[in-house]
């Protein structure tokens, strides 16, 4: 009986430490450095919003704005301490695209059996070759946040 308990402790403590990465952060949520940095950049940025992601081993914020009413999105990411690491790149997200590696495809086909991408972000490695993929991807009524390498592999799979 007391394994089992020092067992449902250890569980619980496990949980409760999962980082929730596919949280989407209101413009209160995100840090104060990266809001600053992002209105020396673009000072008539509206809609502002956040979501913490990990790229090339790196902690970082996804942060989605627009220029003015009416624009489309834009993604830019971020460093916690509020240093800009990278543009993303909104693309396309038809699933007969060619913008991810076909491996990328077939490893979504693997973990939903139908689904829609909802949208998807490019974010290419600054530091030298490689990119990787964020992408909304809605199956059976449910939105999932999903982070495919550039093999295509699933690194990241987390319920909105």
């Amino acid at each position: 009986m007391r394994n089992y308990f020092l067992n449902l402790g250890c569980v619980m403590l496990a949980l409760s430490s999962m980082s929730a990465y596919a949280e989407v952060l209101g413009k209160d949520g995100i840090p104060a450095a990266i809001i600053d940095q992002l209105y020396k950049k673009h000072p008539n940025a509206l809609d502002i919003s956040a979501e913490q992601k990990k790229h090339f081993g790196q902690d970082l914020y996804e942060v989605f704005f627009k220029e003015k009413e009416g624009d489309s999105k834009q993604v830019e990411l971020y460093r916690p301490d509020g240093r800009f690491y990278i543009n993303g790149a909104m693309t396309e997200t038809s699933k007969t695209s060619n913008v991810m590696p076909s491996a990328g495809y077939d490893s979504l086909n693997a973990a939903f059996k139908n689904y829609d991408i909802k949208e998807m972000v490019l974010v290419t490695n600054p530091n030298g070759l490689g990119e990787e993929y964020d992408l909304t991807v809605n199956a059976s009524g449910v939105d999932w946040s999903v982070s495919i390498d550039r093999t295509g592999n699933i690194y990241f799979k987390e319920q909105k």
